[in-house]
Parts: structure tokens; C-alpha cells; sequence
């Protein structure tokens, strides 16, 4: 049993690039893994960050949260969707139940504690909160405590899907410091017995930068000043990490981990547009320009499917008796289904070969499903393009995105690091999953998990 938890995420960093690519550029990161044990961690369906780390510290998959993205349907009308903040997690966070043991946390920037809830210790928010005007923070004078110690604090970039590179690097790395200068404060001055805290940087440089890194990416630009972004933004991640570590003692129990990985994304599937050139959707009006889905004319007494864009797809169906003009007849659901996964499955690339995309339904993947769970969930190309909703491109492809320039999808896997007292065996570790990191900070601190934890401890 361990006294102290410290757990530092980095949101979307790719184990490709920290075990293999740039480990002896990390040496922080390489001690921590030379001294304990590491692995890939498997990520949820979907790999996104909303519901990717409230799976990791519930051991609950998105079926069994019942949300399924960062947007969600309200109901089964057309046009409700509602964003998945901190309200919609009813089942018990890992923090959650270190509070009822007696336990004295910190939180900072874990994804989905906006707004904040209270906890026994103190919680900064995340990338949901709409600016620092807001309640953002448990205790609510924290807030005033962060101004003191940082002035301006940033919750997340802006727009860091743009062309202009250098404020979006100038803004990443301010954010970076300011919070882990924040953290090092609640480190410091705060009471805790489990610290974690979740650095998004990590997330929207590979966003922003990867096409000047990757020389297999569809747009790699060799020889650019951005040529190392990604690269030095890890090594200054990996630094300030190493200057968190030196304020804990040795026997604290620490993880290193990543909700999931990155990769290159070649271009997008413009799904309604598949669905409308295959018959599955109808519009009263062809647009004249290209729109969102949620601008466009549906012809709902006729359509059967419409698709959500985004890192993945999600295909909802137009069923009668669920939807309101639905008319997919319940007994006809599955055929329909079976058809559309088959149909999308078999859209081709430019030079007409296979994509390899993979389609999942729901409650084959996540047993149970609450809230609204999409019919189907796609990844085109296995995440190597992305899901295009918008209409209006004429065309099934496009290499640009609909919602400003992104150069990367995330991947399945994340990372894993656990270093300290206790931990049993050093070296790589296979089959580690999401789900498992819950239970492993219960068992070190002697706490029995909940039997309905979906991991294992570690």
C-alpha cells in the first residue's frame, strides 16, 4: 500500500513516439520506464477524448456511461444534442471514491470535470469551461488563488485547428507552463494524497503540426521551421515533467498515461454525402455551397441513415416509432444495418483501393448501451481519415477538412508508465487497457474496487 498517487496524463500522446521514435530524447519519461513497467494501453470505442478519460478513471466503457463523444443526442428528435460535461457522469470517478475513503485529492484539467463538482480537496476544471470569467474551479476562491500565482490562466487554445502556426505554438506552450506552474502549486501548498492532472498541449500540436514531422503524411511539407514542433514540444512536456516529479518523494506511486495515441489522417469521408449518393438520404434541397448537416433540407419521410462527422462517424437510422417521421420498420432495423455496414465498408480511395474501414455496433462492442448510442460507429480507414458531415462538397473524399486544417486523427492505443513502491516487475507490459487504471490506484492505496469496474489492477 503506497501513501501518495501521483497521476500526470498527457492527452494523445502516441506510444510510437515515446517508446520508440524519441525515447532517448525523453529522458524522463526513459527513467520512469527503465525503472518500472510500461505498455500500450488499449483505448475505448471510440479513442476520443470525451468519454477516452472519464472510461479511465470510472473503469466503465462508453455504453455503460452512456455517452459517446463530446456531443450526444438529448432524444431521438433530429436536431438535440448536448455536450458531455462533468453533469453526465453518474457513475463514481476514482476521485470520487478516494474522497469517500477520507482521502485529500487534486485535480487539474482532467477532461470532463466541467462544471466542477465538489470533492474532498481541490479541482481546476477543463478544456470544457467556457473561459476563466466561469466557475471553473472547486473550492470557487481557487480561482482567485490561480490568478496570483499565473495571472491569465488558459483552459485550452483557440482555434487551434488554423494556419496561423506561430501564435498557435506560442499559445501551446503558454499553456503548458502556466499549468504546470499551477500544479506545482497545488503540489506544494495543498494537502493531497491523489494528485492528477491532464496537459492538452499534447493533443492539439499533433493537430496543428504533424504534416511537417511525418514524411509519410498525404501533405508532409519537409524542411519547414515546424519540422521539430511536435518533436521539442515533447521534450519541454517530458522537462516539465521531470520538474513535477522532483517536488513528490520517491516513494510516491506515479503514472505517466494518454487517453490515446495519434497518427497521421490521409483525408475525409464526406459521409452524408455517401449516404445521399447511395439513396440512404434525402434532401428537399441540394445546397448551393458547402454546409453543416444540421443547415441542410432533410427529406425525412424518405431518408433512412444520416451521419455526425468528427474523428470517427457515427450513423444514426430514421426508425419508425423511435424517430419522429421514421421509416425503417423495427423488423427491417438489422437489414438495414447489416447493409449500410457491408456499403461503408466498402468505400474505395482515390486509386480505388479498399480504405480498411471498420464499423462497429454498439452493443456488440459495450454489451450495454444508455443514453442514445449512435446505430453504428466507423472508423473510416481505421482512423486514418476522418468523418466529413458536412454537405454540399460533392464528393465522397475531400483532403480538406471541414472544420480548419487538422493533420492528425487519434489511434487506439495510448501510453502507460507506473513507477514506485509496489509495483511488481519492470520493463514492457502487453494487453494494458483504459479500463485498468482505475482499479490500479484503488489497489495501491489498499482501497478493494468496486466489482463492477470493468479493468483490472495492475
Amino acid at each position: 500500500m503506497v501513501r501518495k498517487v501521483v497521476v500526470i496524463g498527457l492527452d494523445s500522446v502516441s506510444p510510437e513516439l515515446v517508446f520508440e521514435r524519441w525515447r532517448e530524447d525523453l529522458p524522463v519519461l526513459r527513467g520512469l520506464m527503465d525503472q518500472g513497467l510500461y505498455g500500450r494501453l488499449e483505448s475505448t470505442v471510440p479513442p476520443i477524448t470525451i468519454p477516452a478519460w472519464t472510461s479511465m478513471v470510472t473503469s466503465k466503457n462508453p455504453g455503460r456511461l452512456g455517452f459517446y463523444g463530446m456531443r450526444n443526442r438529448i432524444d431521438h428528435s433530429y436536431e438535440r444534442m448536448t455536450f458531455a460535461n462533468s453533469l453526465m457522469v453518474k457513475e463514481p470517478t476514482v476521485w470520487d471514491l478516494l474522497s469517500r475513503a477520507g482521502k485529500k485529492v487534486v485535480l487539474l484539467g482532467v477532461p470532463q470535470t466541467y462544471p466542477p463538482k465538489p470533492v474532498n480537496g481541490h479541482l481546476v476544471s477543463c478544456f470544457l469551461a467556457p473561459d476563466t470569467n466561469s466557475q471553473y474551479t472547486y473550492p470557487p476562491p481557487l480561482k482567485e488563488e490561480i490568478r496570483s500565482w499565473v495571472g491569465e490562466y488558459l483552459i485550452d487554445v483557440d482555434h487551434f485547428r488554423t494556419e496561423e502556426k506561430d501564435r498557435l505554438l506560442s499559445d501551446l506552450y503558454e499553456m503548458m507552463t502556466k499549468r504546470f506552474e499551477v500544479a506545482k502549486h497545488l503540489l506544494t501548498e495543498k494537502e493531497w494524497d491523489f494528485f492528477m492532472m491532464v496537459e492538452m498541449g499534447t493533443d492539439r500540436i499533433h493537430h496543428g503540426f504533424w504534416k511537417f514531422f511525418d514524411a509519410n503524411h498525404v501533405k508532409y511539407v519537409p524542411g519547414t521551421k515546424y519540422e521539430n514542433a511536435i518533436h521539442d514540444y515533447y521534450v519541454t512536456a517530458d522537462r516539465k515533467v521531470g520538474e513535477l516529479l522532483s517536488l513528490v518523494d520517491d516513494d510516491v506511486l506515479v503514472l505517466i498515461v494518454s487517453d490515446h495515441g495519434a497518427k497521421g489522417m490521409i483525408g475525409g469521408v464526406c459521409v452524408n454525402e455517401w449516404l445521399l449518393q447511395n439513396g440512404y438520404l434525402h434532401l428537399t434541397e441540394r445546397p448551393s455551397e458547402v454546409i453543416p448537416f444540421a443547415k441542410a433540407k432533410v427529406d425525412w419521410e424518405r431518408t433512412k441513415a444520416w451521419g455526425e462527422g468528427g474523428y470517427y462517424s457515427r450513423i444514426f437510422l430514421n426508425v419508425r416509432g423511435r424517430e419522429p417521421r421514421g421509416i425503417i420498420d423495427p423488423s427491417d432495423y438489422e437489414r438495414v444495418r447489416d447493409e449500410l455496414k457491408e456499403g461503408l465498408e466498402e468505400i474505395r480511395d482515390e486509386r480505388g483501393e479498399s480504405l480498411g474501414t471498420r464499423v462497429f455496433k454498439p452493443e456488440e462492442v459495450y454489451g450495454e448501451t444508455r443514453g442514445i448510442p449512435p446505430d453504428l460507429i466507423v472508423y473510416f480507414g481505421n482512423l486514418s481519415w476522418r468523418s466529413v458531415g458536412s454537405l454540399g462538397l460533392g464528393s465522397i473524399l475531400t483532403f480538406e477538412n471541414d472544420t480548419g486544417p487538422d493533420d492528425a486523427n487519434h489511434d487506439t492505443h495510448g501510453i502507460f508508465i507506473m513507477k514506485g513502491l509496489g509495483v511488481k516487475g519492470r520493463g514492457l507490459r502487453e494487453g494494458l487497457r483504459i479500463y485498468d487504471v482505475a482499479p490500479t490506484i484503488l489497489r495501491a492505496f489498499g482501497i478493494e474496487e468496486p466489482k463492477d469496474m470493468e479493468g483490472r489492477a495492475i
